[in-house]
């Protein structure tokens, strides 16, 4: 019996390279005996949000025992969708999302049905514990600032780490011990890779 189980997402254009933090996490994960998700969403380059949720949905329907979620990027917005079409039901018990796209972004067509403006913050349920938000201070995909665009209204836990640009491989994101760290123990603020 898995006491718990963990679901990583990834972004938009992400065919999940063994060179970026999520794939090396979900590797970590499994090599100490946890029960990891991390699937390939549907045409990670043309996203369509149904298919990411429905997907999204089937992925978490398979988690036993404590079920806690690794967002990055646009999965983060897809995150508040699968939550707002759940009501009350928050879908993760603990939540971690890092460098959500902010409003900015969504005037990219392939990723624009996923943009969080037309959700209720403080309607949305995201996970039984307070949801912790990781992002940049310099996210080119958030220059609004992740921190006031979707920290404050979704009540989050933030770190704000300097300079850290998407929190991407570019961004020297490979191996990120820090959201290892989380996984195990949540009371760790995130920091630097």
């Amino acid at each position: 019996m898995w006491t718990r189980s963990f679901l990583i997402l990834h972004g938009v254009e992400n065919r999940r390279p063994s060179d970026h933090w999520q794939h090396i996490l979900a590797q970590r994960l499994r090599e100490g005996g946890e029960q990891v998700f991390y699937p390939q969403l549907p045409d990670p380059d043309r996203p369509a949000l149904g298919a990411w949720t429905e997907a999204i949905e089937a992925e978490s329907a398979m988690m036993r025992g404590e079920r806690i979620v690794v967002c990055h990027s646009l999965a983060c917005t897809a995150w508040l969708h699968l939550a707002a079409a759940r009501g009350g039901a928050p879908p993760a018990d603990r939540l971690l999302l890092v460098a959500p796209p902010g409003p900015s972004a969504f005037s990219w067509e392939a990723i624009a049905p996923f943009s969080a403006a037309s959700l209720d913050p403080a309607g949305l349920r995201l996970s039984e514990a307070t949801p912790r938000l990781v992002c940049s201070d310099d996210d080119p995909y958030c220059p609004e600032g992740a921190d006031e665009v979707f920290g404050r209204p979704l009540g989050c836990d933030v770190d704000t780490l300097a300079g850290a640009g998407h929190l991407a491989v570019p961004d020297g994101y490979g191996a990120w011990p820090a959201v290892h760290t989380w996984c195990i123990d949540p009371a760790t603020r995130l920091t630097a890779g």
